[in-house]
């Protein structure tokens, strides 16, 4: 089975899976959505949805979120960590959304990069759940599960997201994203496969002898 084989096979089966894959973020409109995937850097999408309640009834648009000190936001994002750089950020980016773009949050990849606290991982996953443009954000379960399946040499993130591109058709990437996210969560977790024994893996490579080891994200 080739590399454009296994790709095929793996979306036939994660759509098996997880036909109607959620957003595992809570929010109500883009910018809430940007917030909490900001929040989601080195945190769990769970911790996330339990501290944007807070955040968003104490200021739910940009407009508002700008006038909240900065102070004041990092006592509600600690538990995510990384709080006092999330607050600045989360601050800074309300400003500019005010300032540069009208309170809304852009639609093109370089205009989010552009924003502070927001890199490129976190622009694509905006564009593809808040705007649905086609996308495929590579995060640590992604980039791992892509090097276990041999579907990239995993030498950057950068190159895992160009090889998932050219392996899967673009109408896919943005249901496929959750997908795998969702499967490196449920059954090829860090240390719950090694490249040998979630179903998958097996599937894959049923006369690998050794533990696949991935590079970090």
């Amino acid at each position: 089975m080739n590399r454009q084989q296994r790709a095929s096979r793996i979306a036939e089966r994660l759509a098996e899976l997880y036909p109607e894959p959620p957003i595992p973020l809570d929010h109500r409109d883009p910018f809430s959505l940007l917030i909490a995937v900001l929040l989601s850097a080195q945190c769990t999408d769970v911790r996330v949805n339990l501290v944007t309640p807070g955040l968003f009834k104490l200021a739910a648009t940009p407009e508002s979120m700008m006038k909240v000190p900065v102070a004041v936001i990092e006592e509600i994002v600690r538990p995510c960590g990384l709080g006092p750089q999330k607050a600045r950020a989360i601050s800074g980016l309300s400003r500019l959304l005010v300032e540069q773009h009208g309170g809304q949050v852009p639609e093109t990849l370089e205009a989010l990069e552009s924003l502070p606290g927001v890199g490129h991982k976190t622009a694509q996953v905006v564009l593809a759940q808040a705007f649905g443009v086609p996308s495929f954000p590579v995060d640590t379960h992604i980039h791992r599960l892509a090097q276990r399946w041999e579907l990239t040499d995993g030498r950057s993130v950068l190159q895992t997201e160009r090889d998932l591109k050219m392996l899967f058709p673009r109408d896919q990437w943005n249901r496929l994203h959750l997908r795998i996210i969702y499967y490196g969560r449920e059954h090829c977790s860090a240390r719950g496969c090694d490249g040998r024994s979630c179903e998958l893996c097996c599937e894959l490579f049923p006369a690998r002898k050794r533990a696949k080891k991935a590079s970090k994200a």
